[in-house]
């Protein structure tokens, strides 16, 4: 094998192929790259076995041969280079040679048959969608999902298609977020979870990836294609909770607020709430919201009174001021709307889009505390 490719093109992509390898691995060929030289083409691998991720870039060569390397070493050795052309040469004392501008450099390699076979997906259902758009639904949605291991069901993202719209829903109990644009649908009514490790991978890609990404998955297995890489990933087996049933649908109790000045008011007030339990109470009367904390542990108090849009009951309801924080965090628009109807039951926040459009709707659902009197 031998092989010559720029410096900076092979680290930026096993930067990103970098991400699926775990810190510790109980197979040591894990802990390798997959290099698969086909003459002008080199496809790297990289997996965690419940995860693999490709790429593939252009290359001056005419072997056709496959090896694993060490990714850490071959990581931190590509990072001190400047952008150059490097020869990789296989040898016949089991090393692969790295040949730059001012040195040479040897690693041992392990064989490539070795490395986890790629998953096959077959009998497939496909949908294309934008990668930015993609990208927003899964940012707008994971940082929802739950981390109970005992619950994997909702320890991910659901994907829902139809011939309407597509879905992506979130939860670990306490809070939901259900994306929704009905920019994209698929012939076929298809769903599948799936897992938060290679959706956080995937997130970082294609927020400035504005191109079609294909999905194809089956029951067992979800693929994403994206130029010329891919991330395969065995999907969490489990049904989903019905998350249309907890999302109340009579709420007349409607507040309209600057999603900033809201959020920077919870987060200075939720200072003072108590640690264990975040404690914060609000309360609606005309057009004044008040928002309020206490610590009686220690005495702490806060107090606040913010100018708002409010139609319906008076009503005071407590919430989990870290839960509020995070959703607030992850939305852009400028207005936001709470919506409620009880005190006992969840508060909807919906974004105020500023661009008019009916085809992508936020919907986040946050479950109230019992507010101590």
């Amino acid at each position: 094998m031998k092989f010559i490719v720029s410096s900076s093109i092979l680290y930026k992509e096993l930067q990103i192929l970098g991400g699926v390898i775990n810190s510790s691995n109980t197979i040591p060929i894990l802990d390798n790259f997959l290099f698969e030289v086909d003459n002008k083409k080199l496809k790297i691998s990289s997996s965690d076995l419940e995860s693999t991720m490709t790429s593939e870039i252009d290359i001056e060569s005419e072997s056709v041969d496959k090896l694993a390397i060490s990714a850490k070493l071959l990581i931190d050795i590509l990072k001190t280079f400047s952008d150059q052309p490097l020869t990789f040469i296989k040898t016949e004392n089991n090393t692969i040679e790295i040949s730059a501008s001012n040195g040479k450099y040897s690693l041992a390699y392990l064989e490539g048959e070795e490395f986890p076979k790629q998953i096959e997906i077959l009998d497939a259902h496909e949908t294309i969608i934008n990668g930015v758009d993609l990208g927003n639904a899964i940012n707008s949605t994971i940082f929802a999902s739950g981390t109970d291991d005992l619950r994997p069901v909702i320890s991910g993202v659901f994907f829902q298609f139809n011939s309407e719209s597509v879905k992506f829903v979130a939860t670990d109990a306490h809070k939901l977020v259900k994306f929704e644009t009905s920019e994209y649908s698929s012939k076929e009514i298809s769903e599948f979870i799936m897992p938060k490790k290679p959706l956080q991978i995937l997130k970082g890609i294609l927020q400035t990836h504005d191109s079609e990404i294909t999905i194809q998955h089956n029951d067992s297995n979800a693929k994403f294609i994206f130029g010329k890489s891919s991330i395969t990933s065995r999907l969490i087996d489990g049904k989903f909770p019905n998350y249309e049933a907890v999302i109340p649908k009579d709420n007349p109790n409607v507040l309209t607020i600057d999603r900033e000045l809201f959020l920077n008011s919870v987060r200075r007030v939720s200072i003072f709430s108590n640690k264990t339990t975040n404690q914060i109470r609000i309360k609606l009367a005309g057009s004044l919201l008040n928002i309020s904390a206490e610590d009686f542990d220690f005495s702490n108090k806060a107090d606040e009174n913010l100018e708002c849009e409010y139609s319906g009951d008076d009503i005071q309801i407590g919430f989990n001021s870290k839960f509020l924080i995070e959703m607030l965090n992850n939305l852009d628009s400028e207005t936001i709307t709470l919506s409620m109807s009880h005190p006992n039951r969840a508060g909807i926040i919906r974004p105020i889009n500023k661009k008019d459009s009916l085809k992508e709707l936020i919907t986040m659902l946050v479950m109230p505390v019992m507010l101590n009197d």
